[in-house]
């Protein structure tokens, strides 16, 4: 049993599949007390892996995000299988710290300050932008490196950033700036 806290349609709002849309799997519960997370993400139900599946089958897309909270807590081989299985195309998003099932097909890791990575692998970095010192995570092998505003409050801030530094791309929290879910 794995604890949900939501499952919905919407579009991806951030990062490289930015305007994809997906159905989301948000996990209850993370490992990290971030002070800008914009997720209640404490409560929840429990759902057994044939009930998640079943849950995102009723949506006409492929892409399934698993998002949290912290969904490398709950994530497993099982429901990996059972998500291929049933055809999806498996991202996450998650903050580095716990180990990920190989299978899933794109990773996108948002790393957090003083907090120990334990990914074998990352698609993207997404690093939410606060003034710090993100020249380290250049060094996590990605295929792409994205920084974004805090909660869209520091976009001039960000823009000038990468206007110096070009290794890094724009993310923009998309699904907030169009008042979707």
């Amino acid at each position: 049993m794995k604890k949900i806290n939501e499952i919905f349609y919407s579009l991806q709002g951030e990062g490289y599949h930015t305007g994809t849309p997906a159905v989301f799997v948000r996990f209850s519960g993370c490992n990290l007390k971030c002070g800008f997370c914009d997720t209640a993400h404490e409560d929840g139900h429990l759902m057994s892996d044939k009930e998640i599946v079943e849950e995102v089958c009723k949506y006409p897309c492929r892409t399934v995000v698993l998002t949290g909270g912290e969904p490398g807590l709950w994530v497993d081989k099982e429901l990996t299988g059972l998500l291929h299985q049933a055809g999806k195309y498996i991202c996450i998003e998650t903050n580095g710290t716990c180990e990920l099932p190989e299978d899933i097909d794109w990773v996108t890791c948002s790393p957090k300050e003083n907090a120990p990575l334990r990914l074998r692998h990352a698609d993207e970095v997404k690093v939410v932008y606060t003034g710090q010192d993100v020249t380290p995570y250049l060094q996590i092998p990605a295929r792409q490196h994205f920084l974004q505003p805090c909660s869209c409050m520091n976009t001039e801030e960000v823009i000038s950033y990468i206007l110096e530094h070009p290794q890094w791309r724009l993310s923009l929290q998309t699904h907030k700036l169009t008042n979707i879910r």
